[in-house]
This record gives structure tokens, C-alpha cells and sequence, in this order.
């Protein structure tokens, strides 16, 4: 017989997925804890497999359980873009959505095209912003969400993408023998300018700064003047730009994370329908 996937079932199965957690999923679906254990056996003895596995004091998916998450988010997805579409409700009032630069022109789009088909009426007011002012805006309820690669506890978060962290320069560009790394740099505080300077130091390479600017827009202008050098996430490579690194013997950079911060205070109609669609993603 064919098996029916229960949504209330995946729900939280996602979000135990998420949390590595049935307590912290329990929190996320409104349950109990015991409630989350059940709900997580009753699955299993549907899909007939087990889907989580205890390591250390986390769950951990088992190979069946990561081959099921993608397909259950994609059912989620899907029901909830069904139930919003076929809502019709006009929602008034704006959505006001922080930004950090490096989104703006590379994760944003896609984001509010889909925003925009399924939640039509809603409007969204986006505010372009460095990562300390968002988050200062976020606490004060100057904006309801925002997205950035800063890492804070205090608020619920969503990671959306996580990119290659990598050295970046102007095509161009090249790097004179026995020359300090001149480095093009967003002032401080940037967590780039930071993780950068760190396994620069760590490796023992000589360099020096180039060139510094508030906006990233300064920065991409320099490196195409081909001043230097610049730690970015992989989405800011553009055809005028190239990946430089093992050439130069530079050390590699770790990861960069986009995360979904939102407000954990009360909540529009319009602000949790964006988080519910952010969050299915």
C-alpha cells in the first residue's frame, strides 16, 4: 500500500532536524518534548526506517533521515505555498526587512520573487545596513527581521545559505615578489576584516592595508582599480573579479553563514507569513 507522509509528522521532524534537538524542536512546533518523541517514532514506523541516531547529547540524522529531509521540506514547501495562495488575504501592513550588504544583489532576489508570488499583497520595506546596526535595529523593533553573517544568540535564527569564504581581487591583478598582501578592507567592525587579519597572522604572512571603505560598493571599485585583495564569500565574484589563493600561498578562510534573524516579540499576520515562507526554504 502506498504510504501518506503526515505533515504535522515532518513539521517536526524539520525541526528536530534543525535543532539536533527533540527539546528544542518541542519548543519550535509548540509540543512537549514527549509529544516530539512520539510524534518521531510514529514516522519511523511509517517510512519504516529509523531517521534519528543519539550522538553525544544531539540527534543525529541517520543516513535515511538526511535522505528524507530534503523531500520533506519540499512537501512543506509546497503545502504552505498551496494554503497561502489559496488564503487571498491582503496584508497591509509592511514587512520591514534588514539587509546586509552582501545579500542585497545575491540572495535577496530570489527571496522576494517567491515573497512576492505567494504573498502578493504583502509589502516589504527593505533596509540596507552593516551587521551592528541591524541588529541594533532588530532590538529596538526598527526592523522585524534581518539577514546577515553575524553569529547572535539572541534572537531565533534561520541559516539560509552557507558559502565558501574566499580571496578575492580584480582581474588583473597581480601580487610583485616579496610585496606585503595589500588588502581592501571594510572598516571595523566586519567579520571578513576580522577572520581574514587572524589567518593572515596565523600563517605568518606580511600585509598591510590598501584601502578601506564603508560600502561594498568602495570595495568592489578598488579591486577593480586592482589595489588588492579582499576576503568575501564566494557570491561576490563577478565576471571583473577572480578567486585568488593557492597562487599566492594564502590560507584558506573558513565558511560564511547567511542567517534569518526575526524578532521573538509579538508578530504581524504579514511578518510571520515572510518568516514561515523564509524558514521553509
Amino acid at each position: 500500500m502506498r504510504t501518506n507522509l503526515d505533515t504535522v509528522l515532518l513539521r517536526t521532524f524539520v525541526a528536530a532536524a534543525r535543532r539536533e534537538s527533540f527539546a528544542g524542536a518541542a519548543v519550535d512546533v509548540f509540543r512537549t518534548q514527549a509529544a516530539v518523541s512520539q510524534q518521531m517514532q510514529r514516522l519511523e514506523e511509517s517510512v519504516g526506517c529509523k531517521l534519528f541516531e543519539q550522538v553525544g547529547r544531539r540527534k543525529q540524522l541517520t543516513e535515511h533521515g538526511v535522505r528524507l529531509l530534503d523531500y520533506a521540506r519540499q512537501i512543506l514547501r509546497l503545502n504552505d505555498d498551496a494554503c497561502r495562495a489559496l488564503s487571498g488575504k491582503a496584508q497591509e501592513i509592511p514587512v520591514r526587512f534588514g539587509v546586509c550588504p552582501d545579500a542585497v544583489d545575491t540572495l535577496l532576489p530570489d527571496y522576494l520573487a517567491r515573497s512576492a508570488k505567494v504573498f502578493p499583497g504583502v509589502r516589504i520595506e527593505i533596509v540596507v545596513g552593516r551587521s551592528q546596526w541591524l541588529l541594533s535595529a532588530l532590538r529596538r523593533g526598527a526592523v522585524d527581521m534581518f539577514l546577515d553573517m553575524i553569529d547572535v544568540d539572541d534572537f531565533p535564527r534561520h541559516t539560509l545559505r552557507t558559502s565558501p569564504m574566499v580571496w578575492i581581487a580584480g582581474s588583473h591583478f597581480q601580487l610583485q615578489h616579496g610585496e606585503a598582501l595589500p588588502l581592501v578592507l571594510i572598516d571595523s567592525p566586519c567579520v571578513f576584516r576580522e577572520k581574514a587579519i587572524e589567518k593572515l597572522d596565523e600563517a605568518g604572512i606580511a600585509w598591510r592595508v590598501a584601502y578601506t571603505s564603508t560600502m561594498l560598493a568602495g570595495v568592489r571599485a578598488a579591486l577593480r582599480a586592482g589595489l588588492g585583495v579582499t576576503p568575501r564569500s564566494i557570491e561576490m565574484l563577478q565576471q571583473d573579479l577572480k578567486v585568488v589563493g593557492e597562487d599566492y600561498g594564502l590560507p584558506r578562510l573558513p565558511n560564511a553563514s547567511f542567517h534569518l534573524y526575526r524578532s521573538d516579540s509579538e508578530q504581524t499576520e504579514s511578518v510571520r507569513s515572510v518568516t514561515e515562507l523564509f524558514d521553509s526554504i
